[in-house]
């Protein structure tokens, strides 16, 4: 069971996070908002080349799944790969989600000392409908625009094994640059 100001904490987490981590520039606008409900978040599982990002962290008491949803489209090719940059958007953007669960890991860290992070890794967003089927005690969609032209989806998903409650600081500022931790 997971009570409701530890679901409202992951969601103000997860806020801090996206709108921290995912623009490429610190000035780029980032509007995240919960999806429609009957879109559960995962506008982009309907197109042949959409696809996810799936990253966890992990505690004793809980696992923590984070599903960032993206399409091969102009615009996000564009914004996450200026200027012509080679490589496939798809290792873009895998970078760029481990940065944002990264974040939302450190701040778990100041609540649960235990936590561990997984290597992530990118599925067909034809999956995403069967999250369903994992029966997590938690899950929220919303939906990401950045600079208003690029359009993503998040899923965050939560399994427990105990009750979980705690509160996550409102205005909890983070102190890290991004740098890399060895487990």
């Amino acid at each position: 069971m997971i009570s409701s100001s530890a679901q409202h904490s992951f969601e103000r987490i997860f806020h801090r996070a996206a709108q921290s981590r995912l623009p490429a520039q610190a000035g780029d606008a980032c509007v995240v908002t919960p999806a429609p409900k009957g879109l559960a978040g995962e506008r982009a599982h309907g197109r042949a080349d959409a696809e996810v990002v799936v990253l966890t962290i992990s505690s004793v008491v809980f696992r923590l799944m984070l599903v960032l949803h993206f399409e091969d489209d102009e615009a996000t090719r564009a914004y996450f790969m200026p200027d012509g940059a080679q490589g496939a958007l798809r290792e873009a953007f895998v970078e760029t989600g481990n940065l944002c669960c990264g974040a939302i890991n450190q701040d778990l860290l100041r609540h649960f000392p235990d936590l561990g992070m997984s290597t992530p890794y990118v599925l067909s967003a034809h999956c995403v409908p069967h999250l369903d089927g994992l029966k997590p005690d938690y899950r929220a969609a919303y939906n990401v625009s950045i600079n208003g032209t690029v359009q993503l989806g998040a899923t965050v998903c939560v399994f427990t094994s105990a009750p979980l409650d705690f509160v996550a600081d409102e205005d909890a500022v983070e102190e890290s640059g991004g740098e890399l931790e060895l487990f």
